[in-house]
């Protein structure tokens, strides 16, 4: 059996690294279009503030290591067409320009997303950069650390976003920040993108929100950019409007795309084709709560799904339990995190929901540094169970959405988990935790 895989890097090298264990006598062949394989894109941003001073430590295995395996890996090689009647892609070799074709027994599509680039005026100066790739990093590091870099403005409040306006901030640049929307971080509900708001102004970041980016301008290089309401200057723009996924040669194949271009796929990662699978970024995923796919571009669930695609790319039958959702950021000194449905989309589906929205502890009062953690919970009024949870804070936020995110796929409501033994100590919690108290509060 051959398999192509086309995309090397979470989803797809999940995919192929699966099967080659299940199956070592299967031909596995990868194309990636760019240079890198099997790399953590979301350590880019601490890689650019000098977090992390070596992009290597983003690599998760190398080529090498995946060629020991016995996974043929063709770099620099752009799959332009795929054929799904005569079994085929088409290959061009970026390198030298020649195109080929190659046939599969079976084939996974996991081509990732790509950044959105608004078409306005100055797109193209010299200044302007997205931050999707392992290449984008190297790229950005070098430019940002020039000392006549001074004022960087970042289009765009999502997590890459806030992640490089802290980065900005800690290679003491002049952070500007432009959002459309009225709040910072959209999968968040405003209780708690206010308090990310807060902590953005307290460390020096310029942020305006309700501002659409209308023109970037400058000779060669740029040195403003126009928005609806007002000109900044700007040494750099950094543009963060989000992703699409990466599905443009796929038009003719036959293979049904969502309204967003995304690849629609089951539960076991099959595409409306015979032996074609798809994951990650570039394909929807089933939802647990919704009951229904969604487009939820993460790297968890990205690697899960391609875990999930090679064992079926091997003859299996298995099926994701579904994605949450679940994300977390940190922005300076405080924490975000979210998992399951925000009250928008509950709103959204029409259901029957209350919310709790609570401010608790993270330590006892009496234990040196206690803190607050914000949570809002989303739950069913009649039956308690939790459909969602967000919260905010300085120490403790993350790990205790995770016990949130556990909770919504056991359908635990909130009077169960709300006396659930959790551990106390009082360097870690109180008797009675943030997480007893914000599901106490749901009534």
């Amino acid at each position: 059996m051959k398999v192509i895989v086309i995309g090397g890097v979470a989803a797809g090298m999940s995919a192929a690294s699966k099967l080659k264990r299940l199956d070592a006598a299967a031909e596995v062949v990868v194309y990636e279009k760019g240079g890198y394989l099997s790399y953590g894109a979301c350590g880019l941003p601490y890689y650019i503030s000098n977090v992390n001073d070596d992009y290597r430590r983003m690599i998760i295995r190398s080529r090498e290591q995946f060629e020991e395996s016995g996974i043929i890996c063709r770099l620099h090689h752009e799959v332009l067409e795929v054929n799904t009647k005569e079994k085929y892609v088409l290959v061009r070799n970026l390198e030298d320009g020649n195109t080929f074709r190659d046939h599969y027994d079976r084939l996974m599509i996991s081509t990732g997303a790509h950044p959105v680039v608004p078409g306005v005026n100055g797109i193209d100066l010299e200044g302007v950069y997205t931050l999707h790739s392992m290449e984008d990093g190297q790229v950005l590091k070098e430019r940002l650390m020039a000392e006549c870099t001074r004022d960087v403005v970042i289009v765009g409040a999502g997590y890459i976003g806030m992640e490089m306006a802290e980065a900005m901030a800690e290679l003491n640049k002049n952070v500007t920040v432009i959002e459309l929307a009225d709040h910072v971080l959209a999968s968040f509900d405003s209780e708690i993108s206010e308090i990310v708001e807060r902590v953005l102004v307290k460390n020096g970041v310029s942020l305006r929100l309700q501002e659409k980016l209308l023109e970037i301008k400058g000779d060669v290089r740029v040195s403003e950019i126009t928005t609806s309401k007002s000109t900044y200057r700007a040494d750099a723009v950094i543009l963060a409007l989000g992703i699409r996924p990466s599905t443009e040669f796929l038009r003719e194949s036959g293979i049904t795309l969502a309204k967003n271009g995304a690849v629609i796929i089951d539960r076991e990662m099959k595409t409306n084709k015979e032996d074609i699978y798809a994951a990650g970024d570039c394909a929807e995923v089933y939802h647990f709560v919704k009951k229904k796919n969604s487009y939820i571009p993460l790297g968890t669930t990205a690697n899960k799904c391609g875990r999930i695609a090679g064992e079926n790319l091997a003859g299996n039958h298995a099926q994701y339990i579904g994605a949450l959702g679940s994300a977390a950021i940190k922005v300076f000194d405080h924490e975000a995190a979210r998992t399951g449905l925000s009250e928008a989309e509950a709103k959204e589906l029409g259901l029957d929901y209350n919310i709790a929205f609570v401010e608790a502890m993270d330590r006892p009062p009496y234990y040196p540094d206690p803190s607050p953690i914000w949570i809002k919970l989303i739950y069913e009024k009649e039956t308690k169970k939790i459909l969602g949870a967000q919260a905010a804070g300085k120490k403790g936020v993350v790990l205790r959405i995770d016990i949130f995110a556990a909770s919504i796929q056991v359908e635990t409501p909130t009077h169960v988990l709300g006396m659930a033994d959790l551990c106390y100590a009082p360097p870690y919690s109180g008797v009675w935790d943030a997480i007893h108290i914000a599901c106490n509060a749901a009534k």
